[in-house]
C-alpha cells in the first residue's frame, strides 16, 4: 500500500466514526433542549475538551503553527495570550453561567443576554435577540469559511482533487454529522477530536526537536536566521512597539467570554460540581495544544527553510517526519481542530435562527446549518483569506460584542435593554470599522478599542446589583 492510499484511509476510516457517531446522538435529541444543549447532561471530560476544542480550530494548529513559523520567538507570547483566555472562562465565566442559566432556563447564550433585565418589554427583549443572532451568522459566515478552506487545504495534499472540490468534501462531512445529532454529535466529536489533536501536538512537535537536536540546536538555528527575539519585532523596532503587540495579543484571551459556541458548553455541564474537574482538563490540553505548536512552528523554522504557504507547516512536517499511518492521523488532527469549531459554531448559527428569532421547530435548525454550511463554502471557495487572520477577525467581532455585555450581567446584575444593545452593536461595528483600517502592532486596536467601549457601555447600563 502506497503513503498516499494509508493516509487515504486513516482519513476515511475516521470521517466513517464522525459519521456514526452523528447518527448514535440523532436518537439522543427529542426536543430543542437535546438539540441545543444536549439536554443539559454534559459531564466534565466531553464539557472540557468540547469548549477547549470549539475556541481551538484550524486556527490553533495551523494558525498558531504558521504564525510561529513566519515570526519566530515572539510567537511565544501567544501560549500565555491564549491560556489568559481559558483561565477566564474556566474561573470566571463557567461557575456564574452555568448556574444563573440554568435557574433562568435559557437554552442559547443570546437568550440568556437578552433575558435578565428588569422591566424589559418584549419588544426590547425581541430586538436584543434578533440583532444577537444577526451578529453571530455574520461572524460565523467567516469564521466557518475559514475552517472549511483549512480542510479543503488539508484534504487537498493526500487526495487527487482540486482545493475547491476538497473544501466541498470537507464541509459535507461535518453538515452531515452536525445535521443528525446536533449538539450530542458536536460534543461527543469534540472530545474525540480533542484527543487526537493532543496526540497531534505531543507527537509532533516532539519528534521535530529531536529532529533539531533539543532546544540549544533549536536556538542556535533561530539566531542564524536573525530570529528577532521576543521583544523586537521584525522591521519595526523599539519596545513600545513590542509591548503594544504582546498587548494585541493578550487581547485574543479576552475575547473569550464572548464566544457563544464556547461558552455555551458551561451552560450544558449536568453539575456545577464537575466544574473544577473539567477546567483542569481544558486548561491542560489548551498549554499542550498551544505551545506544541508554537514550537512545532519554530522548529519548522529552522528544519523546512521556506514555504511558499507558511500555514502548511504542520502538513510538510507530518509528511517529513513521520510514517504514512502516523501522517494519516496528524492530518486527522488538523480536520478533528477544523471539525470541532465548524460543528460547534453551525450548531449555534442554528440556534441564533431557529431559537433565538423565535422559530422553535428542530428542523428549522436543521436547514440553517444547511444554508450557513453553503455560505460558508462559497466564501472559503471564491474569497479566500489566510486562515489565521480571517479567524481572528470574527472572533474579535463576537468577543467585543458579546463578552462585555455577558461578563457584566454575570458579575454586576441586570443591563438596561437599551444600554445592552448599544454594547454589543458598539463593540460589533466597531471592530469591523477598525479592521478596514491599517494595523496596528498586534492589531492592538481592532482587539482592545470595541472591548473598552463596550465594557464602558456595558457597566453605565448596569443596574449595580451583584450576582451570585
Amino acid at each position: 500500500m502506497s503513503s498516499a492510499t494509508t493516509i487515504i484511509a486513516v482519513i476515511v476510516v475516521y470521517q466513517v466514526v464522525l459519521l456514526a457517531i452523528g447518527w448514535w446522538a440523532s436518537r439522543r435529541n427529542h426536543d430543542n433542549e437535546d438539540f441545543y444543549l444536549g439536554g443539559r447532561k454534559l459531564g466534565p471530560v466531553v464539557a472540557s475538551l468540547s469548549a477547549a476544542t470549539s475556541s481551538s480550530s484550524a486556527w490553533s494548529l495551523l494558525g498558531v503553527s504558521g504564525a510561529a513559523f513566519a515570526w519566530g520567538l515572539q510567537a511565544v507570547w501567544l501560549v500565555p495570550a491564549v491560556l489568559t483566555g481559558f483561565l477566564i472562562n474556566w474561573y470566571l465565566v463557567a461557575p456564574r453561567l452555568h448556574r444563573q442559566s440554568h435557574a433562568s432556563g435559557a437554552v442559547t447564550v443570546v437568550e440568556f443576554i437578552a433575558g435578565n433585565t428588569d422591566n424589559q418589554t418584549v419588544t426590547q427583549q425581541r430586538r436584543i435577540r434578533w440583532f444577537g443572532a444577526l451578529i453571530i451568522l455574520f461572524s460565523f459566515a467567516f469564521y466557518i469559511a475559514a475552517q472549511f478552506q483549512a480542510a479543503g487545504t488539508t484534504f487537498a495534499r493526500v487526495l487527487p482533487v482540486s482545493a475547491e472540490l476538497a473544501i466541498v468534501i470537507g464541509a459535507v462531512v461535518v453538515l452531515a454529522y452536525v445535521w443528525l445529532g446536533g449538539f450530542w454529535a458536536a460534543s461527543v466529536t469534540d472530545a474525540l477530536q480533542g484527543m487526537v489533536m493532543l496526540a497531534v501536538s505531543l507527537l509532533l512537535p516532539t519528534l521535530a526537536l529531536l529532529k533539531i537536536g533539543g532546544f540549544a540546536q533549536l536556538l542556535t538555528g533561530l539566531r542564524a536566521l536573525n530570529d528577532p527575539g521576543l521583544l523586537t519585532i521584525v522591521n519595526q523596532p523599539g519596545l513600545l512597539t513590542a509591548m503594544l503587540f504582546v498587548t494585541g495579543l493578550f487581547g485574543i484571551g479576552f475575547g473569550y467570554p464572548g464566544q457563544p459556541h464556547v461558552v455555551n458548553r458551561f451552560m450544558a455541564m449536568a453539575d456545577s460540581g464537575q466544574i473544577p474537574t473539567a477546567r483542569r482538563i481544558a486548561i491542560g490540553w489548551g498549554i499542550v495544544i498551544f505551545a506544541g505548536m508554537v514550537l512545532l512552528g519554530l522548529c519548522g523554522r529552522v528544519l523546512l527553510g521556506e514555504l511558499d504557504n507558511r500555514e502548511d507547516v504542520l502538513l510538510v512536517a507530518g509528511e517529513l517526519l513521520l510514517h504514512p499511518v502516523l501522517a494519516g492521523v496528524v492530518i486527522a488532527g488538523v480536520l478533528s481542530a477544523i471539525m470541532s469549531t465548524a460543528d460547534s459554531q453551525l450548531l449555534t448559527a442554528a440556534s441564533a435562527v431557529s431559537h433565538d428569532m423565535q422559530h422553535s421547530q428542530m428542523h428549522t435548525a436543521r436547514w440553517v446549518v444547511l444554508a450557513i454550511g453553503v455560505a460558508a463554502i462559497i466564501l472559503a471557495i471564491f474569497f479566500p483569506e489566510a486562515i489565521f487572520s480571517r479567524v481572528l477577525f470574527a472572533w474579535q467581532a463576537l468577543g467585543a460584542a458579546f463578552g462585555p455585555v455577558l461578563m457584566v450581567m454575570l458579575w454586576r446584575g441586570a443591563i438596561q435593554s437599551n444600554w445592552k444593545l448599544a454594547a454589543m452593536l458598539t463593540g460589533f461595528l466597531s471592530t469591523i470599522v477598525i479592521s478596514a483600517c491599517p494595523d496596528t502592532p498586534g492589531d492592538v486596536a481592532e482587539r482592545w478599542i470595541p472591548l473598552i467601549l463596550a465594557t464602558a457601555l456595558a457597566l453605565l447600563g448596569s443596574k449595580r446589583t451583584p450576582k451570585l
